[in-house]
């Protein structure tokens, strides 16, 4: 009874706190909805630039971005779909799809024929999120490229990375196959070089054998008439 004011005024401030928070969340809500809606019913550039204008701070505002940055590589505007990418990235640091914002940035590079820019980013995608789905997929990326340039060591240490990091995944099969198909080193070819006399031809002693002549037929005997 002595607190009696003091206990009425601190539940008429929860009661008002809590009815804030009620009515935040169903504006929150019912902004996302909207903004779904408006994201569903857009079809080109500037229909997303929309939605990320009017709804910057919603889910369909961060997957806009996307969208418009896909939008824009269609149209092979691929400067203006990293820009955007950008935005994505420097606005959501934490979404889940970053690595794929990153991913998409690198191919732009690649289409823009910036090759070593996007080698160059996705080793950044493997080394900073090593644990992401996307990881191992960048490393495969970066060995293309590295073929390209015609870099086979630095593709075979890629190809190795994958093997020792990744070695129950698919990827793993992946980076297998790539290393089979690479050239051999110069060490390696020097090494095979040093066992033949020659630097071309194997040792006598191994060498393949002469094929041993047909052995000739018998003439058939004529039958008496």
């Amino acid at each position: 009874m002595r607190h009696g004011k003091e206990i009425l005024a601190i539940l008429a401030v929860a009661m008002l706190a809590a009815i804030g928070y009620a009515g935040y969340r169903f504006y929150v809500e019912r902004q996302n909805s909207t903004a779904a809606v408006m994201l569903a019913s857009a079809k080109n550039s500037s229909d997303f630039e929309q939605v990320i204008k009017q709804y910057p701070n919603t889910p369909a505002g961060a997957s806009g971005y996307l969208l418009l940055a896909q939008a824009q590589r269609t149209e092979k505007n691929f400067a203006a779909a990293n820009t955007t990418l950008q935005q994505f990235i420097g606005k959501y640091p934490t979404h889940e799809l970053i690595t794929s914002a990153r991913m998409a940035m690198a191919a732009n590079l690649e289409a823009m024929g910036k090759a070593d820019d996007a080698s160059a980013m996705y080793q950044q995608i493997a080394s900073a999120y090593p644990k992401d789905f996307n990881a191992p997929v960048a490393l495969i990326a970066q060995i293309r490229l590295l073929k390209a340039k015609n870099k086979m060591e630095d593709a075979r240490r890629v190809c190795e990375t994958i093997l020792t990091q990744y070695r129950e995944s698919f990827w793993a099969n992946e980076a297998l196959r790539e290393l089979r198909g690479l050239k051999p080193t110069e060490s390696e070819q020097a090494a095979a070089r040093s066992t033949s006399p020659n630097g071309t031809n194997p040792p006598a002693m191994i060498a393949r054998p002469p094929a041993a002549p047909a052995p000739a037929v018998a003439p058939k005997a004529k039958k008496p008439k």
